[in-house]
């Protein structure tokens, strides 16, 4: 046994608490994980490391698009393929952005008090999504209506909600019923009404290939549903043109 400067002592060269610590099935700083942890001792604390960003996967997702290129056929080692496993992975992070955003976090406080309870629109909200059976996207229109209840949303922050819930893996009818739940959930409304209408490339560029074709699909909630003249007054707004708005 010998004695440190520290008053501390060791056991052939190893820390006599280490020692004891270790012998008991405990956490020091020799085990895997724990090196050089100045807490170690701290039975109650956990030091694993914390969980990888989308980010860290992008090596992971560059190789995974190395390889899909390779069984295409293709040299992923040629100039014009060079950086594409990397250009694919960073866009597909990007396009499905939306599984690290909540609704509190786009919100940012943009709740407000007002005495208003007549209808809110705002229509033809862009929208990008990707389908979740082929990874090809579907691209089109929002337009989302409600009735407050003493509270009203930043406007912008509808077309926010648009983007969370657009940009994952999605089918048309999840992401309609989302948005208006996500309304719902933000100011408690009298009702919601949402409209998507999209065309899908899975339908485009493969399989029937028909390039004109639309889905059209609903979602309505409260006031939306059960009274018939306030969801037609909602429709009416959608399906008049902006121009005729303005003339009027």
């Amino acid at each position: 046994m010998e004695k440190l400067t520290n008053g501390e002592t060791t056991v052939n060269g190893v820390d006599e608490v280490e020692e004891y610590q270790r012998m008991k099935g405990r956490r020091t700083s020799l085990t895997p994980g724990h090196e050089r942890c100045p807490f170690h001792h701290d039975l109650e604390l956990d030091h694993a490391p914390p969980p990888p960003t989308r980010e860290d996967l992008l090596p992971e997702m560059s190789l995974a698009y190395r390889l899909l290129l390779t069984n295409l056929g293709e040299d992923p080692s040629r100039q014009g393929l060079l950086k594409t496993p990397d250009r694919a992975a960073k866009a597909m992070l990007f396009f499905t952005k939306g599984y690290d955003q909540t609704l509190a976090d786009v919100l940012n406080d943009a709740v407000f008090d007002e005495n208003h309870d007549e209808m809110v629109v705002v229509k033809d909200i862009e929208m990008f999504s990707m389908c979740e059976h082929h990874l090809v996207p579907f691209i089109g229109k929002v337009s989302i209506g409600y009735i407050p209840n003493s509270k009203v949303l930043g406007l912008s922050k509808l077309a926010r909600i648009v983007e969370i819930f657009s940009r994952r893996l999605q089918v048309q009818e999840r992401l309609t019923k989302q948005i208006a739940s996500a309304v719902c959930s933000a100011v408690q409304p009298q009702g919601v009404g949402v409209v998507v209408e999209a065309t899908h490339m899975c339908m485009v560029m493969r399989g029937v290939q028909k390039i004109n074709s639309k889905t059209v699909t609903s979602a309505m909630l409260g006031n939306f549903r059960d009274d018939p003249k306030t969801r037609e007054e909602f429709l009416t707004f959608v399906r008049t043109r902006s121009s005729s708005i303005l003339s009027a």
